[in-house]
C-alpha cells in the first residue's frame, strides 16, 4: 500500500483513531528538531504548533502591509487635497514637490511638460525626442536603475550617485502623454523592478489631472520643442 493510499484510507475512516487510541499512543516518531523519539500525539501537537506559528507570522506580515498601505493612502489623500487647493501651476508643482520630498521621503524629483503654455517654469524646458518616446512607451510606471542620459541631467547630483528611479508618463486616460515625472534616490532599493506600482499609477493619474486643471487651454503641443540631439 502506498503512503497516499494510507492517508486516503485514514481520511475515510476517522473512527480508526478512537478504536486504536492505545496502540497509537505507543507509536513513537523522531522529533522534528531534537532527533529524539516522541509519541505520535506529541508529534501531531508539535506540527499544529508550527503551523500556528507560521500562520501568526503571515498574519503579522499582512497586518504590517495593511498599516503601511493605510499610511500611503492617507498621504496620497493629503496630497490630493493640497493639489486641489493650489491656485496655479507653479503652486501645484511646489505642492507636489513638498509632499513627495517631505511626506513620501523621495529625495529627488524632476518634472517635464510639453504643453501649449507661455509659462517660463523649468518644467517647460525643451526635451529631447528620446524623452518623448520614453513617455509614449511608459504605459505603466517604471521602477528600476535605468534612465536616459538626458533624464539624468535633470537632477543636480553628480553622475552615478543616483541608483534607482521611478518614472511615469502624464496623460489623460489613453491619450498621448504631455509630460513625465521622474523620482530618484541614492538608495538602490528605493525603487526596484519588482515593487508594486498601484500607488504610483494613482499618483500618475492625480498629477495628470492636476496639470490639466492648472494649465489654461490645455492642449499637448503639436510640435513640441525638442533639444537638438547629435547623431
Amino acid at each position: 500500500m502506498q503512503p497516499n493510499e494510507i492517508v486516503a484510507w485514514l481520511k475515510d475512516n476517522p473512527a480508526f483513531f478512537d478504536q486504536y487510541a492505545d496502540e497509537l499512543a505507543q507509536i513513537y516518531v523522531p522529533h522534528s528538531h531534537r532527533g529524539q523519539a516522541i509519541s505520535l500525539a506529541e508529534r501531531q501537537l508539535l506540527t499544529l504548533r508550527e503551523k500556528n506559528r507560521s500562520l501568526e507570522l503571515r498574519l503579522g506580515d499582512l497586518l504590517q502591509f495593511g498599516e503601511e498601505n493605510d499610511h500611503i493612502s492617507e498621504k496620497l489623500h493629503q496630497l490630493s487635497v493640497s493639489l486641489m487647493e493650489a491656485d496655479d501651476l507653479a503652486s501645484m508643482i511646489g505642492t507636489l514637490e513638498y509632499h513627495l520630498q517631505h511626506r513620501f521621503g523621495v529625495p529627488h524629483i524632476a518634472l517635464r511638460l510639453w504643453l501649449n503654455s507661455d509659462c517660463n517654469l523649468r518644467e517647460f524646458a525643451p526635451v529631447g525626442e528620446s524623452v518623448q518616446k520614453l513617455a509614449q512607451n511608459l504605459v505603466s510606471p517604471y521602477c528600476g536603475p535605468y534612465v536616459t542620459d538626458e533624464v539624468q541631467t535633470w537632477f543636480e547630483c553628480e553622475a552615478n550617485t543616483l541608483k534607482s528611479f521611478a518614472q511615469f508618463a502624464l496623460r489623460i486616460g489613453t491619450g498621448e502623454p504631455f509630460g513625465i515625472l521622474v523620482m530618484a534616490s541614492e538608495d538602490i532599493e528605493r525603487f526596484y523592478p519588482d515593487m508594486g506600482t498601484l500607488y504610483l499609477q494613482r499618483l500618475s493619474d492625480l498629477v495628470s489631472a492636476s496639470v490639466r486643471r492648472a494649465v489654461p487651454q490645455f492642449e499637448p503641443n503639436d510640435e513640441p520643442m525638442l533639444l537638438t540631439e547629435e547623431v
